[in-house]
């Protein structure tokens, strides 16, 4: 995404800007971030998208509004800037994606894509036996996307991935979850890509380190897509991941029952 992180006004008391946290311009750019704009975009957020992505824009600008105010820069009542145009969430077809486009007074402010589960409606206890189960399609992932190292946002998305398994709100020990945040953490800390884990050396036995497992549905994808957006910077999943491969086999699960 296009924003960048939000600095607090210095000694100059300036405020936080539209310009100095988005890729935007003209008068828009010189504007300063307030309670009311923020507001608006997260409850467009939350309308649209069912929730206010950590990392969206509506995150950014609630930041920047704040530390304005504390500053004493704008005050909570402050006239909004985004004019007649106000604040927009779009949602749209992007090759089998869903491209997520965020826009202040007609300028975009940040655009990311997700995979597309809207369509998958069935029904886990509709799911034919033979179906992709999350187990495999987490082994799925451990070859499209077999030489990735593992970050924050696929340890997240395995958890999900996990806890949806086996239905339980914890994860087990010494399983995929716990190994996955292991290796993200160890990632983090090592300099040489590699000697980094990837989501080949995690995932490749996934079905057999899972206690329990189950078809995926359309359910199962939207939760693990969204661990993984959440904790993307860029609000996105990875190409060939954990979220794509739950979301295709959701996919695939759904036509299997037409």
């Amino acid at each position: 995404m296009s924003q960048e992180q939000p600095q607090r006004p210095g000694a100059s008391q300036e405020p936080i800007k539209y310009g100095d946290v988005f890729n935007v311009t003209g008068e828009l750019a010189s504007k300063p971030i307030g309670p009311k704009d923020a507001a608006a975009m997260q409850s467009a957020e939350n309308k649209i998208l069912g929730e206010t992505p950590k990392g969206g824009a509506a995150a950014a600008m609630q930041s920047a509004a704040i530390a304005n105010e504390r500053a004493g820069v704008v005050s909570h009542n402050q006239d909004d800037v985004a004019g007649d145009q106000g604040v927009a969430v779009i949602k749209s077809d992007a090759d089998g994606d869903v491209m997520i486009t965020e826009a202040v007074a007609g300028q975009i402010v940040g655009q990311y894509r997700q995979p597309d589960v809207s369509a998958v409606t069935t029904p886990a206890m509709l799911v034919d036996p033979g179906s992709i189960t999350i187990g495999e399609a987490l082994e799925a992932a451990a070859i499209s996307a077999a030489d990735k190292p593992i970050d924050q946002s696929d340890a997240a998305a395995i958890q999900a991935a996990e806890m949806r398994a086996t239905g339980s709100s914890e994860i087990t020990p010494g399983g995929i979850a716990s190994e996955a945040q292991s290796a993200a953490t160890r990632n983090a800390r090592t300099q040489r890509f590699e000697d980094q884990a990837t989501l080949s050396d995690v995932l490749s036995d996934a079905t057999a380190m899972l206690p329990k497992d189950k078809a995926v549905t359309r359910e199962d994808a939207e939760r693990v897509v969204a661990a993984e957006v959440r904790n993307n910077p860029g609000m996105s999943t990875t190409p060939g991941g954990v979220g794509a491969a739950m979301a295709a086999a959701a996919k695939r699960n759904q036509n299997s029952t037409i």
